[in-house]
């Protein structure tokens, strides 16, 4: 493996200079929201082994983190279970809890992702936020994984019952910090969670999650975790693929897409948590789509455009989307987050419930070409 790649503010000041791609306003009637009491964000689909959903029941399946309709919609994180849906012609229908109540280890289940292979074999990756019966919410986070099989039958249940509980990785060691257990602030709290599988055409199998570093002392020292399968079937940690120590604090659910004989690995990111001192005048670091790319998992990344931005929310509504998924045929999934808000204050207030969308994003569509990305057409 090579050095990891380090994103820093030199980087982020081409924003400057150069064209940004924006999505397209999200419309009242383009939020797709599935129930009128869960708020749905961060979601991902049933893949195989490439990441491209499974066909089932004539659509896909997909998971997605959900919360009961809030006051404050910021709280839901406190309270998230994951559900599943079945997608077909561009509709989502809920199908309810994927896990048993008291089935995963910690107090609310956050983001990760899941793949089928051949055979039917369901396994899904995911974050234990917390710890079952705490009394106090804490920070403290484990990549776990399930395993259950697909049912194929056009009635019923999609799985079977989920078994093989199992903690993937932990933190431990020179590379991620294992301190995220303390309360804080949305965007402040260290981070080791959002599970993604990658594998090589040589058969090798990586996982990427979300992590803070155990080398800085900066307050913003996040990085793009990896540890790779050994033959006793166990995933050993590897140094970051990304370290952006000093400039941004969580580079949120990364995933690798292969495409024309390369690897684009891509993480979302919000513009509060990068560091306050990169903003020099002319960068503007918005919430967006981040990635790089590569000839292989081992390197060297390049940041894609220069700076890393594929695309943003647009500039009237800078919150309206967040949490992108990009899929092997370079459609975009997303969540719609805060519309009509141009400011982050307002979130924080009674008023953000009224803005918070809570629902499928339309999704969008990418154009790829060597180091360069951006948004090709909205698509439903």
């Amino acid at each position: 493996m090579t050095a990891p790649l380090r994103w820093t503010a030199e980087h982020l000041s081409g924003l400057a200079a150069g064209d940004v791609d924006r999505a397209p306003v999200i419309a009242a009637s383009d939020v797709s929201r599935v129930d009128a009491a869960l708020d749905v964000w961060d979601a991902w689909p049933l893949a195989d082994g490439r990441g491209a959903p499974v066909p089932w029941r004539g659509g896909e399946l997909w998971f997605a983190l959900t919360a009961p309709v809030l006051d404050d919609p910021e709280a839901r994180h406190g309270v998230a279970r994951i559900h599943h849906y079945h997608r077909q012609n561009g509709a989502f229908l809920p199908l309810g809890p994927t896990f048993a109540d008291g089935f995963t280890p910690g107090s609310r289940e956050w983001s990760g992702s899941a793949r089928c292979d051949e055979a039917g074999r369901v396994t899904l990756l995911f974050t234990a936020a917390g710890e079952r019966g705490e009394r106090a919410l804490s920070f403290r986070q484990r990549l776990f994984a399930a395993d259950t099989m697909l049912r194929e039958a056009s009635d019923g249940a999609a799985f079977g019952a989920w078994t093989n509980l199992r903690e993937l990785v932990a933190p431990q060691g020179e590379f991620y910090l294992s301190g995220h257990d303390a309360s804080g602030r949305a965007g402040e709290i260290k981070a080791f969670r959002d599970p993604a599988l990658h594998r090589t055409a040589q058969g090798e199998e990586y996982l990427l999650f979300t992590a803070s570093s155990a080398r800085s002392d900066s307050a913003f020292n996040g990085v793009i975790g990896l540890a790779r399968r050994e033959a006793d079937g166990r995933f050993r940690r590897l140094p970051p693929l990304v370290d952006a120590s000093g400039t941004n604090n969580e580079l949120e659910r990364p995933h690798i897409v292969a495409h024309g004989g390369l690897l684009y690995l891509f993480w979302s990111t919000q513009r509060h948590v990068f560091a306050p001192d990169i903003f020099a005048p002319g960068i503007a670091a918005p919430t967006g789509l981040y990635g790089a790319v590569a000839s292989g998992i081992e390197g060297p990344w390049t940041l894609l455009n220069g700076h890393g931005l594929v695309l943003a929310n647009p500039v009237c509504e800078p919150f309206q989307a967040y949490s992108w998924w990009v899929l092997p045929d370079l459609s975009v999934a997303s969540f719609v987050d805060y519309r009509g808000l141009d400011d982050s204050a307002a979130i924080a207030k009674p008023a953000g419930r009224a803005h918070f969308g809570g629902g499928f994003a339309p999704f969008l569509h990418l154009a790829l070409d060597g180091p360069r990305a951006g948004l090709a057409q909205a698509r439903s």
